[in-house]
């Protein structure tokens, strides 16, 4: 394990899963062999129902548990963080830094859901000209939620500094196997 780097990581999950997904827990390892902080985190209504999708009207709530989350973090280290989540997680990151940019230095966003499959009109895009924290886009080539090309199109209305990788072959979840290429990607953009 590497010492501390003084930086620190804050990751959810996606709306089916809890922060006990093999991706998650995939990440927090990767991420704490390389020094990092890390906390993984359950959304305020995955504490509440242990199973099904979030709560609708409830995304507020989610946001202020991220910020609660981001503040401890910040407590532990006074470096460099890093806020993400994997899907849900991910777009609540971002709605959440569009309302308070200073929440993290940075976001790292996996399998950003553009929308829901199959229907490419319904955008989660809104916010985007409102994002000034840096962000970094790990999407996977076979994503239902948003294609690269969709990816590529969307991510041009974010004004601050961003950038999207792609993950051959691989499906919304990734894959617990990409953790490494998200790690590496990270760090490459933080020190950017």
């Amino acid at each position: 394990m590497a010492s501390a780097s003084g930086k620190g990581l804050v990751i959810t999950h996606g709306a089916g899963s809890n922060c006990e997904s093999p991706l998650l827990r995939a990440v927090a390892e990767t991420f704490a062999a390389a020094g990092f902080f890390v906390l993984r985190c359950d959304l305020p209504y995955r504490q509440q129902c242990p199973t099904g999708p979030p709560f609708p009207g409830a995304a507020a709530r989610d946001r202020e548990g991220l910020q609660r989350a981001s503040e401890a973090m910040r407590e532990i280290t006074s470096g460099f963080v890093i806020l993400g989540g994997h899907s849900y997680g991910g777009r609540q990151a971002t709605l959440l830094a569009a309302e308070t940019p200073a929440v993290a230095d940075m976001l790292l966003l996996l399998s950003y859901p553009l929308h829901p499959p199959r229907k490419p009109e319904q955008l989660r895009t809104q916010h985007f000209p409102q994002l000034w924290t840096p962000a970094l886009f790990i999407q996977g080539t076979r994503d239902p939620f948003g294609s690269i090309e969709e990816m590529t199109t969307a991510l041009g209305a974010i004004p601050s500094r961003h950038n999207l990788v792609t993950i051959e072959k691989a499906g919304h979840e990734l894959g617990a196997a990409a953790a490494a290429v998200i790690l590496r990607e990270a760090e490459c953009f933080a020190n950017a």
